[in-house]
């Protein structure tokens, strides 16, 4: 149905953090039009008996599917006047519509309200002129060899273990089974965890630490307040366990062989030099992040804006991902708890998309072929090939963006002071 906006009678609201409410009207005669369309389509394809195929008549379609064309007309009709008052009102809503307060009755006007969120547009009076603080993250000679001993931890071999208490650090291998009244109960199940790593609950880890390979034990534990499963938390219970193994990690010397193991290097000083400039890196990484969530703040403090809650909600339900089988009293917790925080990570978000269109600072197209040949050099890859992955997997517009934020910080720092601390 083709709906002459001249005819339709649009109130628009607005209402709070970007939220709209169209109050839309229909003629009686445009609905009227749409309704006998619709029944003529019905009476054209349905069979009923003593009627021929194609022959019944409106008023027996009217009484046989009444509500049936009503629904269909209201979809039709709504759907139809909602998108029309859109371009008229020039909106472009970011949510799905909440359609409220239907009045229709046969042969009078159509009225219904429809509620949706719209992407901010706002001014931001003050870019700079504030001061900022850039941390000092040194990198140590202990920061390098804890980086170094992890390497060696990574490349270590589990060796089988003869007997003896099983220890922290140890990987066990054992068996554990409900107990019931002194008995067995249930499935005996096999585990495999290092212990020391809170791989199982406190008490578990407890209880093989006094077993040796081989002996069987039975022991009360409880379930603590912050387990996994809601239901379980303080819950008392006895297991039996069984030590079934226990394996040793034969870690490597930390020498030249294990350097050239790793990679392209002539020996462990050599690796030493990659593993600090690496950290050094991250530290660098660490103090513009900090500056950058310094400036952040400054901005928003001096261009207070609000953020439709549809966003926020978007924002939110991707941190927390499925949550389909977690409890819904716990899941709506959540969500509240997260809403500050995730409310001023979209307020961020925000603030870059809009110094970058006002200072004309979005990534080009120039900039983006620059980082993926980057990235092909990088990985003795065409560029072609890093650029499809990239497009394939989602990572592109992720690319894009990154490219933005880099140049709308550097054009905020260069509006403020970044002192070194």
């Amino acid at each position: 149905m083709a709906i002459d906006p001249a005819t339709l009678r649009i109130d628009l609201e607005e209402q709070d953090s970007w939220r709209r409410r169209l109050t839309v009207t229909v003629p009686a005669g445009s609905v009227q039009s749409e309704r006998t369309k619709i029944v003529q389509k019905l009476g054209g394809r349905l069979k009923l008996p003593g009627f021929r195929k194609g022959k019944i008549p409106a008023h027996v379609v009217e009484q046989t599917f009444g509500p049936a064309v009503d629904q269909e007309l209201l979809d039709k009709v709504i759907g139809d006047a909602y998108r029309q008052a859109l371009r008229d009102q020039s909106l472009e809503p970011i949510s799905e519509g909440q359609v409220e307060d239907i009045q229709y009755k046969k042969s009078e006007d159509l009225t219904f309200s429809i509620s949706f969120d719209v992407h901010p547009v706002f001014d931001l009076q003050r870019l700079g002129g504030f001061t900022v603080q850039r941390p000092k993250i040194e990198v140590g000679e202990e920061d390098v060899d804890r980086v170094m001993e992890r390497l060696r931890d990574q490349h270590g071999v589990w060796k089988p273990e003869e007997g003896g208490a099983a220890q922290d650090g140890n990987l066990v291998t054992l068996e554990m089974q409900r107990v019931e009244d002194g008995q067995p109960s249930g499935e005996s199940r096999p585990y495999e965890i290092v212990l020391g790593e809170g791989e199982a609950i406190a008490d578990v880890e407890a209880a093989i630490r006094t077993l040796a390979v081989g002996e069987t034990g039975d022991f009360s534990v409880t379930f603590p307040e912050d387990f996994q499963d809601v239901e379980r938390r303080g819950e008392r219970q006895q297991v039996r366990i069984t030590l079934i193994a226990r394996k040793v990690k034969e870690l490597p010397d930390l020498d030249d062989e294990l350097a050239r193991s790793l990679g392209d290097f002539q020996d462990l000083a050599d690796l030493r030099k990659r593993v600090r400039e690496d950290l050094e890196r991250e530290a660098g990484n660490q103090a513009e992040t900090v500056v950058r969530g310094q400036l952040a703040e400054n901005l928003l403090e001096a261009n207070p804006f609000q953020v439709p809650r549809s966003m926020v909600d978007r924002y939110v339900s991707s941190f927390l991902g499925d949550t389909s089988k977690l409890d819904p009293e716990v899941v709506t917790r959540t969500q509240e708890s997260l809403r500050p925080e995730a409310e001023k990570v979209v307020k961020k978000i925000l603030l870059v998309d809009r110094v970058a269109e006002l200072q004309g600072l979005r990534a080009t197209e120039d900039e983006v072929d620059e980082r993926v040949q980057a990235i092909a050099e990088r990985n003795s890859a065409k560029p072609a090939q890093v650029y499809a992955q990239l497009q394939k997997s989602g990572n592109l517009d992720a690319l894009e963006r990154e490219i933005t934020e880099r140049k709308v910080y550097e054009f905020l720092k260069s509006q403020s002071t970044v002192d070194e601390a």
